[in-house]
């Protein structure tokens, strides 16, 4: 019958009368939780802090390569800016009365003229070299924007739009510049040239006033930045 065979194959297989055994594991302590927590947060904070060290070096290595690992005797022309200023987190206005970022510039090396939308005699010189540098970058220029930061809400002459073309024109409040880009002791701020990394860091100032001689020493500056940071900044955003 298949009952006495299932009944067979049970008695067959008969286990001891033993009480099962159970394993109690102690519950960890709340202190336990609370200290392996502040472990693994620590860890996670050293393993942030190893990225970031990872993703910064190129650039470490970039500016120690323009500012300490140099030919004896050579010297740049722009003013190194210490502590570097950061972009402001704020918003902007293009042309069209669009809202920007300043934080849409990162990514790229900047070239910043700041203005009055009337552009007189000086402003006009400003625009013209920061033109003519970026053309001066011959292949790499693609890896230099120009912006040009509106301090006033002037209109801006038709007859200066054809060499802004690829510029990045923003209107600024005048005292975001004040706070942003220092100029040089006895200066106004629209008289410099200044330069941005691609992290958005503030971190050279031309003198002011530059002519056809200082726009010679101000490309080799550029040149060189361009040049040392080569292994990590790449043409557009």
């Amino acid at each position: 019958m298949s009952g006495s065979k299932l009944s067979k194959s049970v008695e067959n297989n008969e286990l001891p009368d033993v009480p099962l055994g159970m394993t109690v594991h102690a519950l960890p302590q709340p202190g336990d939780v609370v200290q392996a927590d502040a472990q693994r947060t620590q860890l996670g904070r050293w393993k942030m802090i190893a990225l970031m060290l990872v993703c910064a070096a190129p650039v470490i290595a970039s500016y120690f390569t323009y500012y300490v690992v140099r030919p004896e005797g050579r010297r740049h022309y722009g003013e190194l800016i210490s502590p570097q200023v950061e972009l402001p987190q704020v918003e902007v206005k293009n042309l069209q009365g669009e809202p920007v970022s300043l934080h849409d510039l990162k990514g790229q090396w900047l070239l910043v003229t700041v203005g009055s939308g009337r552009c007189e005699a000086r402003c006009q010189e400003n625009l013209y070299f920061q033109r003519q540098l970026r053309e001066m970058m011959g292949k790499e220029k693609d890896r230099l924007d120009r912006v040009w930061l509106l301090s006033d809400d002037a209109p801006v002459d038709a007859g200066l739009l054809p060499a802004l073309n690829h510029a990045h024109v923003l209107r600024v409040d005048g005292a975001v510049l004040q706070a942003w880009l220092k100029p040089a002791a006895g200066h106004d701020v629209s008289e410099h040239l200044y330069v941005l990394d691609p992290m958005g860091h503030h971190m050279m100032r031309f003198p002011a006033r530059m002519d056809v001689a200082s726009a010679a020493k101000a490309k080799k500056d550029l040149e060189r930045l361009l040049r040392a940071s080569a292994s990590w900044d790449q043409p557009g955003r």
